[in-house]
């Protein structure tokens, strides 16, 4: 197994369980995933803490207590090894383990893995859980070496609490992460310059405490969230509303949508019409009522319009949920810099440079966003049956099998793959059902005496042909979001060529699709 974070540690426990003989290689030096790497300030859950845990033991949740509707960055990595401890797992790990490169050898079939350490392993069945945002994409300015200051990208923040009051400080982007960032830091530091390059749309995370007596209400509820979550789309408890977008009067919609600004997380987005995905009226109308909200919320209306995006409409990139964001932009020491219009030249010693001024500057932020789903594997020298690599069958985007395996690369099992629903949907959730399909799989092959795996070829073109079609019938197929692979800043990606990288089918759908082949038999795995 590949991957200490939330894949990992649940995909070990299954496997352990079962009496199967594996260990866990972790590159970090502890675990968590993005849990454990991601420690800037503002960084938490966006998926409601009670619908983010695991799911599978009963004595867990009765006896975690989540202490925020959504939960902060500590707390989450705290969770993460209350549950390794809960279930000694950790003798399972093996940290600063980072895979270097896998061959397949077909005589023996097992995969030799070697590490970056020089050690090396041999193993029948690798199953990846390396995350779909594990890979940082720092930008490429000239004299970023040059800067006196401390600058970092936000995946590699210190472990040790950065000084920001009283300084001045630079955010280059404006993403989930930036926002996050800028909505926790602006009333602490001295200044603050944000660098844009694309506005997001961006609705209020709405975040409270969790008292003792709403804990042990959520705990007597498990069982219903669960199941809401199940029925969902997207995997979260709110569900679409199924009235219909024209069913209502203008008036009547922007009292809906007034109602769902006002709730926690992705109401406004999971609970809305679905049309607002499909019918381009009906997302400019909730686009336009999004946009009215960001300019309620900022006094300077040019800055409010600079805020507002005009390259896609609501809903159509991966939202981020915000506090204080806009909000920041009324304070004094805050300035925002539109870098499409003054470009950034380079990094100074003392700041950065842009087409028409420069900013001194005594740390930069570099939220700049990841080499999302693919990038973690596109680190590792992976090479399949007749030295085929990884790298070079997925150059102009991901082809998979249910998003759990691809042909021409044996006993690779993927938790949180490209082309599945763990991009595209409240993240646990999907995972829970990955691991347990990929458990049950070998499983399978073990009463069988199968030790050779491999998706056939025409069962992954059927599953690509369903990713495009559930792809191209929604408007987020014009977007330019690491959804659909159009990362203009991800080194050998060709910006405006889409990537199909995840499902966008739903979760219930897709649930469906990989029960059923596990009913069947997996007529779509060749096994020996």
């Amino acid at each position: 197994m590949l991957g200490a974070g939330v894949s990992g540690i649940y995909q070990i426990k299954r496997l352990t369980d079962l009496g199967i003989d594996s260990i866990l290689l972790e590159a970090d030096d502890d675990l968590g995933g993005t849990w454990y790497r991601n420690r800037y300030p503002g960084a938490r859950f966006d998926s409601e803490s009670y619908t983010y845990g695991y799911s599978f033991s009963r004595e867990l949740l009765d006896e975690w207590h989540w202490k925020e509707r959504f939960s902060s960055q500590p707390e989450n990595l705290r969770y993460l090894n209350f549950v390794a401890d809960r279930f000694d797992l950790r003798r399972h790990m093996r940290f600063n383990a980072r895979v270097e490169s896998m061959a397949w050898r077909e005589d023996e079939r097992r995969w030799d893995l070697v590490l970056e350490n020089g050690a090396r392993y041999s193993a029948r069945f690798v199953v990846t859980g390396i995350g779909v945002l594990s890979v940082p994409t720092p930008p490429r300015y000239p004299g970023m070496d040059a800067f006196e200051g401390e600058s970092f990208h936000t995946f590699w923040w210190p472990e040790e609490p950065v000084p920001l009051r009283g300084r001045r400080v630079g955010v280059i982007g404006t993403g989930a992460t930036g926002i996050q960032v800028i909505g926790e830091i602006a009333d602490k530091v001295g200044a603050l310059t944000v660098f844009q390059r694309r506005p997001n749309w961006s609705t209020p995370l709405n975040n409270s405490e969790i008292s003792g007596p709403e804990m042990a209400a959520i705990r007597a509820r498990y069982d219903e969230i669960f199941a809401n979550c199940a029925a969902s789309p997207n995997g979260f408890e709110h569900v679409p509303d199924r009235r219909g977008f024209y069913s209502m009067t203008p008036d009547g919609r922007r009292a809906f949508w007034d109602e769902l600004y006002a709730q926690p997380g992705f109401a406004i987005l999971a609970g809305n019409f679905p049309e607002i995905f499909f019918d381009e009226a009906a997302n400019r109308e909730m686009s336009d009522y999004i946009a009215d909200r960001i300019r309620q919320r900022v006094n300077d209306p040019a800055v409010a319009e600079k805020l507002i995006p005009k390259d896609h409409g609501f809903g159509m990139q991966r939202l981020p949920l915000e506090t204080r964001y806009f909000e920041a932009y009324n304070r004094d020491n805050v300035e925002l810099v539109d870098i499409t219009e003054t470009p950034i030249e380079r990094i100074t010693a003392a700041g950065i440079q842009t087409a028409a001024a420069h900013f001194d500057l005594d740390v930069i932020v570099y939220a700049t966003g990841f080499d999302a789903i693919t990038g973690g594997f596109d680190r590792m020298d992976v090479r399949g049956a007749g030295d085929l690599t990884l790298r070079e069958k997925w150059r102009n985007g991901p082809s998979t099998y249910l998003g759990l395996m691809t042909h021409g690369f044996p006993n690779l099992l993927m938790v949180a793959g490209p082309q599945s629903v763990s991009g595209s949907t409240n993240f646990p959730r999907a995972i829970e059902g990955a691991v347990d399909w990929v458990t049950t799989l070998l499983e399978h092959a073990r009463a069988q005496g199968h030790t050779r795996l491999e998706a056939r070829p025409e069962g992954e073109q059927a599953w690509v042909d369903q990713v495009v079609q559930a792809h191209e019938r929604m408007l987020a197929r014009r977007s330019q979001g690491w959804f659909t692979g159009y990362n203009s800043n991800v080194a050998g990606h060709e910006a405006g060529t889409v990537r199909y990288q995840a499902y966008f089918g739903g979760g219930p759908r897709y649930r469906s699709i990989i029960e059923q082949a596990a009913a069947e038999g997996y007529p779509e795995i060749d096994m020996r």
